[in-house]
């Protein structure tokens, strides 16, 4: 058992880890960037250390500095949450090369399935049911066909995207093309794949 984890994220993803570990007798270290200095995670971790700015890829989404605070602090172990560094392959490597645990995935199962174009095609190989949706789109005429094909509402989704970066609901061919150029930025200042990819969106979902 671990007696102290960092938890890799923030907000409710990270104040229910928080609790859990309480639970467990386990200490909590908290991250946290400038803009969320004040946030219940903060308060309720029995540690907390400020990590960079307010964007993602500046504080939540740096690998080098969440490895620092961990050996700083002496956590054992990292719990990502979900979203931001989850499904990041590399980072979970680093972390078992300086000896800290990863709870989560291991690296080679993120790669199978980190990348949601890839995880769709194994899907479809093993005949499992999706929803309508596209492979990787080369520009922003494909994603207009695609789009025009699956039928809309779609989302267009970054194929690396977690914690919700990367991801916009589109009701018509103005609001994708409004959307397309945001979403590929998106994509390309927070993750290393900045591929897009289209999903039909179904209202009234459950889960």
């Amino acid at each position: 058992m671990f007696k102290k984890v960092l938890i890799a994220n923030r907000g409710a993803i990270a104040c229910r880890v928080i609790r859990t570990l309480k639970k467990l007798g386990i200490a909590s270290v908290a991250v946290y960037s400038e803009a969320d200095r004040d946030s219940l995670h903060v308060t309720l971790a029995d540690e907390a250390f400020l990590i960079g700015p307010a964007p993602a890829h500046q504080s939540y989404l740096d690998i080098e500095k969440i490895l620092e605070v961990a050996k700083q602090s002496g956590a054992e172990a990292i719990h990502p949450g979900y979203g931001f560094l989850s499904e990041n392959a590399e980072f979970c490597d680093l972390c078992e090369s300086q000896g800290i645990a990863f709870i989560g995935p291991t690296s080679s199962q993120m790669l199978d399935f980190g990348l949601k174009h890839t995880a769709r095609e194994l899907a479809i190989k093993s005949n499992v049911p999706l929803l309508p949706g596209s492979s990787l789109l080369s520009d922003e005429a494909e994603a207009l066909t695609e789009a025009a094909h699956i039928g809309y509402p779609v989302m267009l989704k970054s194929t690396a995207g977690g914690g919700g970066i990367g991801m916009r609901l589109v009701w018509n061919e103005t609001e994708l093309k409004d959307a397309y150029q945001t979403v590929s930025y998106l994509a390309q200042v927070n993750f290393k794949d900045a591929g897009l990819y289209l999903e039909k969106f179904v209202q009234h979902a459950r889960h």
